[in-house]
């Protein structure tokens, strides 16, 4: 019988509440970029997604995830309800801390994800709909592609894909999904033609700095252990999110000023690039992915300006262009010198792990694109994606919720 490591189990716990924190932080880091009008619904999208893949997760949501493999494309149903996991460890996921707090710890990622998305249909989008949406999205995309990644015998994991803590499986899923609801809801009233201006930047501050401290758990935790790899996750998480944060502000200081909420976002675009390397990475080398990430996320917003697109909170342009320079990154900056369990990328003398992330990253967002923009289609003539004009006008907290933030 494999043995518990009380160190290993701590960690991992305090990991799942570093996670756990990272969605209502995300809600406020969201809610202080909308229109006062509608930041309690912005608020709420995160908060319900809590509750709704809370249950998910233990009726079916780990089993399709991490159950027995069914042909490299789905979990079994062996943990249906949790059946049969406990205080005992998976030796196949994490062997020296119960399979119960691994599947606690991988519920948090299940949890963001969705939340992730909803930035990109913010203060437009009909609550009830959204509630169908989050459920089938988290068992049709979410769950197959985390098994695909990190499921024994999952297919992406089966070419030697590497995601340490969720860049393929989170942030891409996400920003990519996103993109593709935004394009099916269509733009915000009278967007293009005044200026949506943040009503609450303290606001956002706030959640980026509390998503910033959860990130630790989020990329430290994925070591499953307390150990050396944890800490080397934990530092060039750190140094990627400061080296973005800077770079973000230069960019923004040479066409204006230098911008309070785009050097926050910037800091949040480093934690995600680094997101899939983190636990196979140098610290020199997360200050080059923190870097570039900056200016791929600062231009993807700049041409979604140009394409006139009302992705609202740029959840494409900084979770999934981010997300996309991140996973290629690993295939570039991986070193088997840092982590023998993972792989030497392309600068270590292993072009064919580029290669091998390149694929993964082109699979994941068609797949994620593909099925969300499917689903709003449906949902939009099954129950309609968005709020009136006049609900719109008055904002959602009012129409959708019956409450005001502010009186």
């Amino acid at each position: 019988m494999q043995s518990i490591n009380s160190g290993d189990t701590a960690w991992v716990l305090i990991s799942t509440a570093l996670v756990l924190v990272m969605t209502p932080a995300l809600a406020f880091f969201y809610g202080g970029m909308v229109r006062k009008k509608n930041i309690l619904s912005t608020l709420n999208l995160s908060i319900i997604v809590m509750a709704l893949m809370g249950v998910q997760w233990v009726l079916f949501g780990y089993s399709l995830a991490f159950g027995g493999d069914i042909g490299g494309l789905i979990g079994g149903m062996n943990f249906l309800g949790l059946n049969g996991v406990g205080a005992e460890p998976n030796v196949s996921y994490a062997p020296t801390i119960p399979h119960l707090a691994f599947c606690a710890f991988q519920m948090m990622f299940a949890i963001i994800t969705p939340a992730l998305i909803t930035g990109g249909f913010v203060e437009r989008v009909r609550f009830k709909t959204f509630l169908v949406f989050a459920l089938l999205w988290a068992t049709l995309v979410y769950d197959p592609v985390a098994h695909w990644v990190w499921g024994v015998g999952g297919i992406l994991r089966q070419t030697g894909a590497l995601d340490f803590a969720g860049g393929t499986v989170v942030h891409i899923t996400a920003g990519f999904s996103a993109l593709a609801f935004a394009l099916a809801i269509g733009s915000r009233k009278g967007y293009g033609e005044r200026i949506f201006e943040p009503h609450n930047v303290p606001f956002s501050v706030l959640g980026a700095g509390l998503l910033w401290m959860g990130w630790f758990g989020f990329n430290g935790g994925s070591a499953l252990a307390a150990n050396g790899i944890a800490v080397n996750a934990i530092v060039t998480t750190n140094t990627a999110a400061a080296s973005a944060g800077l770079v973000w502000m230069l960019l923004s200081w040479r066409d204006d000023k230098p911008s309070v909420m785009g050097i926050i976002t910037g800091a949040v675009v480093g934690l995600v690039a680094v997101t899939p390397a983190c636990g196979y990475i140098t610290p020199l080398s997360a200050i080059i992915i923190g870097a570039i990430a900056a200016a791929v996320s600062y231009y993807s917003i700049r041409l979604r300006h140009k394409m006139n697109l009302d992705e609202s909170l740029d959840v494409w342009a900084c979770h999934g262009m981010g997300g996309v320079w991140g996973a290629l990154a690993t295939g570039l900056f991986a070193s088997k010198a840092v982590n023998p369990a993972g792989a030497d990328g392309l600068f270590y003398g292993n072009p064919m792990q580029f290669f091998t992330q390149g694929l993964t990253v082109v699979v994941v967002a068609a797949f994620a694109f593909g099925v969300t923009f499917g689903l709003t289609k449906l949902l939009q003539r099954w129950m309609g994606l968005r709020v009136t004009a006049s609900e719109e006008e008055v904002g959602l907290d009012l129409s959708e919720h019956g409450e005001r933030a502010y009186s």
